[in-house]
Formats: structure tokens, sequence, C-alpha cells
């Protein structure tokens, strides 16, 4: 541990100094949340992906390249995620099996194939995603931390988007 660095244990967890004017105790909530959504986020990915590879139907032109927008989006997202807990002074965990024993959406059938199953399915991941994502915002606003909550309004408000969109195509 270098003298720039201070840490100190609350729940297993070792926080950092941060340049964040917020509490220690604000932080490790924070980050917390931050790294139950990352888990969301990495496994709605590569659901995501699945999908992508797989999909096979009368709409697969329009559905390849809509679900490679998505995944590129969340990759983005899930990066933004990751280095937001870490300035707080946390750790992002974002292994493969750590995702898997953390993450709240369910498991993806990869014997998939058709289009429409492929939409229904993304939907039905994205609304648990955005839920998460909805409830991280409340620890985020109960905490005073008017930053995390600026960027998970702007994911909520992309994916409800693409969640619209998977819904309508599923309406006849």
């Amino acid at each position: 541990m270098t003298s720039r660095q201070t840490r100190t244990r609350r729940k297993d967890v070792t926080m950092y100094r941060s340049p964040s004017p917020l509490p220690e105790k604000a932080r490790s909530a924070i980050a917390e949340s931050l790294n139950e959504r990352l888990a969301d986020g990495l496994d709605l990915h590569s659901q995501i992906k699945v999908a992508h590879w797989n999909i096979k139907g009368p709409q697969f032109a329009a559905l390849h390249p809509l679900f490679e927008t998505f995944a590129v989006s969340l990759a983005n997202h899930n990066d933004s995620i990751a280095e937001r807990a870490v300035t707080l002074g946390a750790k992002a965990y974002g292994t493969s099996r750590h995702v898997g024993k953390t993450s709240r959406l369910p498991e993806y059938p990869q014997e998939t194939s058709r289009d429409m199953e492929h939409v229904k399915l993304l939907a039905e991941r994205i609304e648990v995603y955005l839920d998460g994502l909805r409830r991280s915002r409340k620890t985020f606003e109960e905490n005073q931390d008017t930053d995390s909550v600026d960027l998970v309004t702007g994911i909520i408000t992309e994916f409800e988007k693409h969640a619209w969109f998977l819904r309508a195509s599923l309406d006849s």
C-alpha cells in the first residue's frame, strides 16, 4: 500500500481514497449498487451477443445489426459504471464467474434461433436490467450522488427506448 492510498474495511469491501466528497459509507453503498448493475449489464451484453450470433428468420436483416447496436452501447455503459465504482474508491467486479453468480437476469436459452423469440427474450431481460437501474438510482439519490444518478438516468432513457422498440416489434 502506498502513502497515496488509504484503505478501510467495511463489510469486506476495501475502499480507497477518492476525489469524491461523499462520505465513505455512501461511496461504499453506491459502489456496491454499481457493481450489481455491472454484473447485470455484463450478463445482458453476453445474452444480446448470443441473440446476435444465432438469430434466424425473416427479420434477420433488421435485427442482427440492431442487436449489435444494443451490445456496443451496453459495453460502453458497462465501462462507465465500472469506472464510476473505481472513481468512488471501490473495485469493479466483472469476471464471467462473478457475473454468473451475481446477475439477476434469467439464463438465456442458447438454443433459441427464431428472430421473434430472441426479440421477446431480450425485451424481458432488458426490463429486468431497467428495474435494477431504477433501484440503484434510488440508492444514489438517497446518498446524494447526483453524478451516479445522471449516469444511470442516461442508461435508463436509452434502454427504455430499446425495450419499447423490441416490444413494438412483437405487437401485431
